[in-house]
């Protein structure tokens, strides 16, 4: 074990932020994510989660739902207003609807109490090494999308209807560019899991994370949410863009 965890310390890098008002969590998860590489800082309640955020710069948050002072979904709104960064929800309310809230709120992901700390530390790991991907592949003569009023900037990863910014996640970008570069196509539910975080649906409820941030992008790029123009719904399969992209001239040619 310990040579697993030294050899996984050499390739895990950034730093992460847990909050957590059980002390117990917060010190298994900040040993155990130290162990592998990344540096940790933990909070006890959702305000100095908030204060930790302005002050550490982390690369990627983990949350509990339930913390005093503000809970994890009000931080998670608050951090939402000022940052695209990964959020990872805890929460260990039963109720399906209760668990999405979150990513309805924008989270990237959930795990629900009692978890595992490695799935915990395999969801990170490759929430982490899919931006990192993103950011090194990165190509500053790559070419824009155009799909009707909807362009999509490949390297500024920036979404714009018309001339209106549409802010996005990390995620919700990644669904989009996903969706398009499969245009004409059906794209599983099941596959959009394993292509944007990193692990195979085990239960019904993991598909609803591709559900749930398949409605938050709707409901930023479409104006009839009911009839969507830009992500179809395939019944019994999953969801595909509805048009062939125009490809642009490339960015600064």
């Amino acid at each position: 074990m310990a040579t697993q965890l030294q050899s996984e310390h050499k390739r895990n890098s950034g730093k992460i932020l847990i909050a957590d008002d059980e002390s117990a969590i917060r010190r298994i998860l900040t040993t155990r994510l130290s162990m592998v590489g990344y540096e940790v800082v933990a909070a006890a309640d959702g305000r100095e989660a908030l204060s930790l955020f302005e002050t550490e710069n982390p690369d990627l948050v983990v949350l509990d739902v339930m913390m005093p002072k503000l809970n994890g979904y009000g931080v998670c709104q608050k951090i939402r207003t000022q940052s695209e960064v990964p959020i990872i929800m805890l929460t260990a309310l039963g109720d399906v609807a209760d668990r999405i809230t979150g990513l309805e709120l924008g989270a990237d992901d959930y795990l629900t109490k009692p978890f595992s700390p490695k799935e915990l530390e395999a969801r990170i790991q490759a929430i982490l090494r899919r931006l990192r991907e993103t950011n090194a592949n990165r190509d500053v003569s790559a070419e824009t999308i155009q799909v009707d009023a909807l362009r999509i900037d490949t390297v500024k990863r920036r979404v714009y209807k018309g001339e209106q910014l549409i802010p996005l996640t990390y995620i919700e970008f990644n669904l989009l560019e996903l969706l398009l570069k499969h245009s004409g196509e059906a794209v599983s539910r099941s596959e959009i899991l394993q292509e944007l975080w990193g692990y195979a649906p085990r239960r019904i409820a993991d598909m609803r994370v591709v559900d749930v941030h398949v409605a938050r992008l709707r409901a930023k790029i479409e104006e009839d949410q009911r009839n969507p123009e830009y992500i179809l719904t395939v019944r019994g399969i999953g969801y595909a863009s509805q048009r062939l992209p125009i490809v642009e001239e490339a960015i600064g040619a």
